[in-house]
């Protein structure tokens, strides 16, 4: 069997509330703050903890200098463009198409480099 290659990512952010509804309209998920299961408050991904894939937390954004995480997009890329602006996000060039679907480079409120991700119809 071979070990995930990435087992969590852990996104700082300066307004938990905030980040969430933004998180939440852009992906289309129903995460909460969780201040029990850990040293810090936390929101993890998609509220299921039973998956690979990471959370929010109090913490200094990266400003555009750490890494990105790419997020699967519930529909189309254009359609997650849009609710990344409404919801106080920036989109960060046009959208890129890669053997698996396609993405675009965006950063939420904080300024954390996001990617918006559309699965390649199988």
């Amino acid at each position: 069997m071979t070990n995930p290659i990435l087992v969590w990512s852990e996104v700082p952010v300066t307004d938990m509330d905030r980040a969430v509804g933004f998180y939440n309209r852009v992906f289309g998920w129903k995460m909460t703050v969780d201040t029990s299961s850990g040293p810090n408050p936390m929101a993890v991904f998609g509220g299921d903890m039973e998956a690979i894939g990471g959370h929010l937390y109090p913490g200094k954004p990266a400003n555009g200098n750490g890494p990105t995480v790419h997020l699967a997009v519930p529909d189309k890329l254009e359609d997650a463009a849009d609710r990344c602006w409404a919801a106080g996000g920036a989109i960060k060039g046009e959208p890129v198409e890669i053997p698996y679907g396609r993405f675009l480079y965006a950063s939420d409120p904080d300024g954390n480099s996001i990617g918006l991700f559309e699965p390649k119809e199988q």
